[in-house]
């Protein structure tokens, strides 16, 4: 064996850089100077004999074996994380540091009651969130920067475990003074996919809704504008057309002091989802249960 191997913080360093593409950035990131951060860098590569990383003024640019490294490292970093999760989890239940990836058509109407709670009831655990769309929460888990993901199915998340938390339905949302004056649950042939505002990419509920719809020409007329719940509940309020919201935000007052009306969609796929997943063969799986119970808890 080699006695000289890289370490866990040069290879923390190179995926940093890898993930922001920018030394000033990298080193926030890494909570270390960037003239740190580039030492150990230059270090990782003398060490190994190549150049992984092509520096000019403006560009960071990885080489390929630059890039196949990166991969390498990332899969070591998630070993070492679980080294250290399978000591701890050994300890007292769902205690310790926890990072979990939330997206944005959960986190503002889920986590103001759950939090509060589960501060109460498990003091010792200290949960690091990160507010990420579907995509970018399923590609931090995959690269051990989050330990599990609050999300929504079905959603490509690859090889997971995963704890089923409730199902959430979807509803119509619409300015209350609409002249086609809409029933008590409408079905998707009523929907104007012209008037349909939506989330951009990214944001799995926005295929949630187009699925649930079942009708192929919205995928190309819906507007996808929106960037937040907030923002498409605000454009429908100024009549500027219609949209879906879950259940849990119309729950949470997404309408309060707006004058726009929610009716249940008329589909059978009108529901998404919600889920906990993590890694499978994690150490810290029961831990995942237990957060999963509280979380169903509500």
């Amino acid at each position: 064996m080699s006695t000289y191997l890289p370490t866990i913080k040069q290879l923390q360093y190179l995926v940093s850089l890898h993930e922001h593409k920018h030394f000033g950035r990298a080193a926030d990131a890494s909570y270390v100077s960037q003239s740190t951060l580039s030492a150990g860098i230059r270090e990782l590569e003398s060490l190994l004999g190549v150049t992984l990383v092509e520096r000019s003024r403006r560009v960071v640019r990885f080489t390929a074996l630059g890039d196949q490294v990166v991969e390498k490292a990332h899969r070591l970093l998630r070993e070492a994380e679980e080294l250290s999760d399978l000591v701890q989890a050994a300890g007292k239940p769902l205690s310790g540091t926890l990072r979990m990836s939330v997206i944005p058509t959960i986190a503002p109407f889920m986590l103001p009651h759950m939090l509060p709670r589960l501060k109460r009831e498990r003091p010792d655990l200290k949960l690091l969130l990160r507010e990420e769309t579907s995509q970018d929460a399923v590609e931090s888990l995959q690269h051990g920067r989050v330990d599990c993901v609050l999300l929504a199915l079905p959603f490509g998340t690859g090889e997971v475990e995963v704890e089923h938390i409730s199902d959430d339905k979807l509803f119509v949302a619409f300015p209350k003074d609409d002249p086609r004056d809409p029933p008590d649950s409408i079905p998707p042939s009523m929907i104007d996919e012209g008037r349909l505002l939506l989330l951009e990419d990214g944001h799995c509920l926005r295929d949630h809704a187009l699925a649930a719809c079942a009708r192929p020409e919205m995928r190309a007329n819906a507007a996808i504008i929106g960037t937040s719940l907030h923002t498409l509940v605000q454009m429908v309020d100024n009549d500027l057309g219609l949209t879906m919201l879950p259940q849990m935000a119309l729950d949470a007052g997404i309408l309060n002091d707006t004058d726009v009306v929610a009716r249940p969609l008329k589909s059978a796929q009108a529901s998404r989802e919600i889920a906990l997943i993590w890694r499978k063969n994690s150490p810290r799986a029961d831990d995942f249960k237990l957060l999963a119970e509280e979380l169903r808890a509500g």
